[in-house]
């Protein structure tokens, strides 16, 4: 619809109601002395709406789309157009009574006028929705359609309704909507019935030959989410589930691109609320590097970074092809971001060097690691190279370059270490205090748990060994770990990067420890299969370097809170300065003469509290199952 063409139907709709609104002030039999003043009247009034709809932003809107959040500036325009109409009535004099419109017209002009005006635009919008289902309809072929009920009647699920009504998926046919809120029962929402509880499931899904559930709960817990996908097996009916909040508010996908439950809806993170304004503070206008950008930690870091506009953004990493998709993701989503990326490792000091001395970053996100704790057991030179001296260079060039804050990324695996990997982490996070009493820089480390989904991580190893028909591999039955997802990790990281005043050693709340096996037990039936029916589940035996449960302080420790509930502090004493120097330089003695038993009784003597292996146990070859790695610890 053309813009003259709006704006002739809402002229229309505006002369209409100034005179309806005359009718029915004379019951329709207009005098002719009050209908010379009605024409005299209409011009001014007329033109003041709309000049008060243009004002309010009317004409900025498009009509198919117009809701419920738009009919505020419909009002807006109404009061204001009101106001200076009756001003007009009662100051001008009464010789010029003919330019003074009746207070009764005034109300009801004002009512019919804006009330025509919203509805043109929601006749407009239901046109072009029922024009949208039959269009979509005929595209799906014959326009068999498939039955669904929504499992929440909450916002999420009145958002899910509409948009599934409204914009596409027209193959669905919605049935109804079941919650758990006794009162909700029988009520009706975007013409949708409540038809019941989650006990009335079984019934409703036999009644309406129901083809799958979706489960539209905002923010929905594991706990719940297992109970239904439990429910749903027994009936048995497929149930799906629409997009996680974080990925709906960053704009990856819409509410009705329903998809499949997966694992991680069953470990139910709650969405991390950020202190905005601190952040902003932290991060805007300001020159940031990430190391490891390419990593899924790293790459995750960039992309919140970005949301706050910093000033440049520098993306370093020594893997080309990972840190070209990083670089290509981020100057799509962000076109006037200054992003640079830099080809580099982190622990050749020529080259850090010289990218400070070119960018001058100002906050330093060290995410780049090595991670894997069976590989670092059996490379432990480069674990120490990595994890511990390129973060003392990498650091110790930040500080005399004056950086304002270098945030560590460590890990939960540091707490009394039993693996090289969790031992280097530890050393690094003593390097980072060290350093953080040496240069006025904030230096700080924040510790989690295992990432949903990251590189290497026991889910998708699951799922990888299921699509080859199994057997799913488990180390110990009773192994637990904590999980977070990327986003609400990347997110804290930076939360606590922000509060950090300088030598923290940060933890982030873990939320729930959960069983390993129970992981692979969940992932074989999302799969639609029968753990130890379809899919085997081996049980392999505890790897060097693994724990049973991972800790996230030690017992001499403590977590004190900060002014984010989801963020902590351990009250970890920092070594002398003197004693992590030393460290280094013996470190850095060994990883280059290659002598891994030294280098372990090297980390041993420096984190008495660690349980590391030396000699022919810890040097044992590393067994392979076949097809691939042994699964059980995500790390």
């Amino acid at each position: 619809m053309t813009r003259p063409t709006q704006f002739t139907m809402d002229l229309v709709v505006l002369v209409g109601a100034f005179w309806i609104a005359y009718g029915l002030r004379f019951d329709f039999d207009l005098p002719s002395q009050n209908f010379v003043e009605a024409i005299c009247q209409l011009p001014y009034v007329v033109a003041i709406q709309f000049a008060a709809l243009a004002a309010a932003g009317v004409y900025a809107f498009v009509w198919r789309f117009v809701g419920m959040t738009e009919v505020r500036s419909f009002i807006n325009a109404a009061y204001w157009s009101f106001l200076p109409v009756l001003a007009l009535r009662l100051t001008i004099p009464d010789r010029y009574h003919q330019w003074r419109v009746p207070i009764s017209i005034i109300f009801v002009d004002s009512i019919l006028a804006f009330g025509g005006i919203v509805g043109l635009r929601v006749l407009r919008r239901a046109l072009y929705e029922r024009y949208e289902r039959q269009t979509n309809l005929g595209r799906a072929g014959n326009g068999l359609r498939k039955h669904v009920l929504l499992i929440g009647a909450g916002s999420a699920g009145m958002l899910a309704a509409r948009e599934i009504r409204g914009r596409g998926n027209t193959d669905l046919e919605i049935d109804g909507f079941v919650d758990d809120d006794p009162k909700l029962f029988g009520a009706v929402i975007h013409g949708i019935k409540v038809r019941g509880t989650t006990e009335d499931l079984a019934a409703l899904v036999k009644r309406f030959g129901v083809d799958h559930v979706v489960i539209t709960i905002a923010a929905a817990s594991g706990h719940q989410i297992r109970r239904i996908v439990r429910l749903c097996e027994e009936i048995p009916v497929k149930v799906r589930i629409i997009p996680g909040l974080h990925e709906i508010l960053q704009g990856h996908v819409e509410v009705s691109r329903i998809r499949d439950v997966q694992v991680e809806d069953l470990l139910g993170r709650e969405p991390v609320q950020l202190d905005e304004e601190i952040m902003s503070r932290f991060l805007a206008g300001c020159r940031v590097m990430v190391t490891g950008a390419g990593g899924s930690i790293g790459s995750e870091l960039a992309r919140q970074v970005a949301r706050f506009r910093p000033s440049s953004l520098l993306l370093v990493e020594r893997a080309e092809f990972a840190l070209f998709n990083i670089d290509r993701e981020v100057r799509e989503r962000w076109p006037g971001l200054d992003v640079v990326s830099l080809v580099a490792d982190i622990g050749d000091q020529t080259r850090i060097r010289s990218i400070f001395a070119g960018y001058r970053p100002q906050v330093v996100l060290h995410a780049a690691a090595h991670k894997h704790v069976p590989l670092m057991e059996y490379n432990a030179s480069e674990a120490v190279k990595n994890n511990v001296l390129a973060t003392h260079v990498l650091g110790d060039i930040a500080g005399e370059f004056r950086a304002d804050a270098f945030v560590l990324i460590s890990t939960d695996k540091a707490v009394r270490p039993t693996s090289v990997m969790g031992a280097t982490k530890r050393a690094a996070e003593l390097v980072v205090q060290s350093l953080n009493r040496r240069y006025p820089t904030r230096f700080l480390a924040v510790r989690f748990g295992n990432v949903i989904g990251s590189a290497g991580s026991v889910i998708p190893i699951f799922r990888e060994q299921i699509l080859k028909g199994g057997p799913v591999t488990v180390t110990h039955p009773d192994m637990v770990r904590y999980f977070m997802t990327i986003p609400e990790a990347a997110q804290l990281v930076l939360q606590a990067g922000a509060m950090g005043r300088g030598g923290e050693i940060f933890t982030l709340d873990m939320g729930q420890a959960v069983r390993i096996l129970d992981i692979a037990k969940d992932t074989i039936r999302l799969s639609g299969l029968k753990p130890y029916e379809d899919i085997d589940i081996v049980v392999t035996g505890i790897r060097p370097g693994e724990k049973l449960f991972e800790e996230l302080v030690t017992g001499d420790e403590s977590m004190v809170p900060t002014a984010h509930p989801k963020i902590f502090v351990a009250t970890i004493a920092a070594y002398p300065e003197d004693r992590v120097r030393r460290a280094v330089e013996e470190l850095m003695m060994l990883a280059h003469d290659g002598d891994e038993e030294e280098l372990r009784k090297c980390l041993g003597d420096l984190l008495p509290e660690a349980q590391l292996e030396v000699g022919s146990e810890a040097n044992r070859a590393m067994t392979l199952e076949p097809g691939g790695s042994r699964a059980g610890l995500p790390n």
